[in-house]
């Protein structure tokens, strides 16, 4: 795309200098072999003040994702395991429910977006043995209560895992992380890919106890975070001063955003993310085209469940 990508809530200011220094400085020989992973777990380790037998690295958060399902929706004795999505959701998580075997239980959104609790706790089943959450939400902006994730943890069945998660926590000034010695049976997905401009490099951490986090790591590809998101990350890390400018820019900017829409007369919600949904009042297919035609790119959300009408836009930095 040539353009302003304000479609996938990426950073749209790219990534921090010292990152392009990082990447430059690779020597032959750290391209040619595989990369040594100590260093840069330890780096991650310290940024969310944990041990670094809680971090498991991956290509992207995403990848995090496929290997939950692989390890905790296998088959059981007495049919297929259930993963319960409440929606709207990102897709990847029906995606990799099915391929790993498991049953997909969509819970539905309810029409303020408001976490669906209730609803939640009533899909569960003796089979139940994943539950995916995304706090803030996307597509919505929308965060649920911290109490809301513990209660879920607390009533799942044996053996089941509560997988948070947390793109876009860093916008958001909020984790579960801290409560996870609570709550072994949580594991939280983390992205660098958002505030610190790392999506073209793919890498992500899957945070939980070692135990919860074991079965996982027997999924994950080997060496699948390659040389230079390893020397990238660790560079992004030590720049905190890029990261806490961008998330900045990024409340300026959905300012911007809510004030447009209020000119306009537009449908919005107030978001804990770098993005606003926002409800167009016409067909968004034919807006999104017509923006890209003028190489401003926005997201349709009109497909996903309680989003009919509605778009996505990336707050982007401010020039």
């Amino acid at each position: 795309y040539d353009g302003l990508r304000l479609h996938q809530n990426e950073n749209t200011g790219g990534c921090s200098p010292r990152v392009i220094e990082a990447l430059a400085a690779l020597r032959p020989e750290q391209i040619a072999l595989y990369p040594p992973y100590k260093p840069v777990v330890d780096a991650c380790a310290a940024h969310f003040a944990l041990p670094p037998e809680r971090i498991a690295l991956t290509n992207g958060r995403d990848e995090g994702t496929f290997p939950t399902s692989l390890a905790y929706l296998r088959p059981l004795a007495t049919g297929p395991a259930e993963a319960i999505v409440p929606q709207p959701a990102f897709e990847i998580f029906a995606f990799n429910a099915s391929v790993a075997g498991g049953r997909l239980v969509e819970v539905a959104p309810r029409p303020d977006f408001e976490f669906a609790l209730d609803e939640v706790l009533a899909a569960m089943t003796p089979s139940t043995r994943a539950v995916f959450l995304t706090n803030p939400n996307n597509p919505t902006g929308v965060s649920m209560p911290m109490k809301a994730i513990q209660t879920i943890a607390a009533r799942v069945p044996k053996g089941a895992v509560v997988f948070v998660d947390e793109a876009y926590a860093d916008f958001a000034g909020a984790t579960f992380i801290r409560s996870l010695p609570d709550f072994p049976n949580v594991i939280v997905g983390r992205t660098f890919a958002k505030a610190h401009g790392l999506a073209g490099l793919r890498i992500g951490a899957l945070i939980g106890s070692p135990e919860t986090l074991a079965p996982i790591r027997q999924a994950i590809g080997v060496y699948s975070v390659n040389a230079a998101a390893v020397v990238a990350l660790q560079a992004a890390l030590a720049d905190e001063t890029f990261v806490l400018d961008y998330l900045r820019q990024a409340r300026e900017s959905k300012a911007l955003v809510y004030a447009m829409c209020d000119r306009l007369g537009l449908k919005y919600w107030k978001s804990d993310a770098n993005f606003v949904l926002v409800r167009t009042g016409g067909d968004p297919r034919a807006i999104t085209d017509a923006t890209a035609a003028r190489g401003i790119y926005l997201r349709d959300r009109g497909n996903d469940p309680g989003c009919e009408g509605w778009i996505r836009i990336t707050a982007g930095v401010v020039q």
